[in-house]
């Protein structure tokens, strides 16, 4: 079987943490979707991660998703942060329009 897209784990504090892993193209962005929906709307942690350490490449459609759950998050009284990020993935959530504030990538 192959190694999940998505993982999804719980830290002592609350915070949840999602981890895509490796090209993050079409093929998952129905499950990072509904995960972030599902988390947000439904879960509505405190705080969440989206933590992209292990992301090769970010597809537009998947930039999109994450440059789109963090009002909705703001409205369910949920922070969302994108950590760990390669440069050029910051540089395109960044562009698409993430908040600065949002970000927190790899340690140079």
């Amino acid at each position: 079987m192959a190694d999940p897209s998505l993982t999804v784990r719980t830290r002592d504090d609350g915070t949840i943490v999602l981890q895509p892993h490796g090209d993050v193209g079409v093929d998952v962005a129905v499950e990072l979707r509904q995960t972030l929906v599902h988390l947000v709307r439904r879960v509505r942690p405190c705080r969440l991660v989206v933590d992209l350490a292990e992301v090769t490449s970010l597809d537009d459609i998947n930039a999109g998703t994450l440059v789109a759950i963090v009002p909705v998050a703001d409205e369910h009284g949920v922070a969302v942060f994108l950590d760990n990020s390669s440069a050029g993935v910051a540089d395109l959530l960044c562009a698409c329009g993430v908040p600065q504030q949002r970000l927190r990538p790899l340690p140079a």
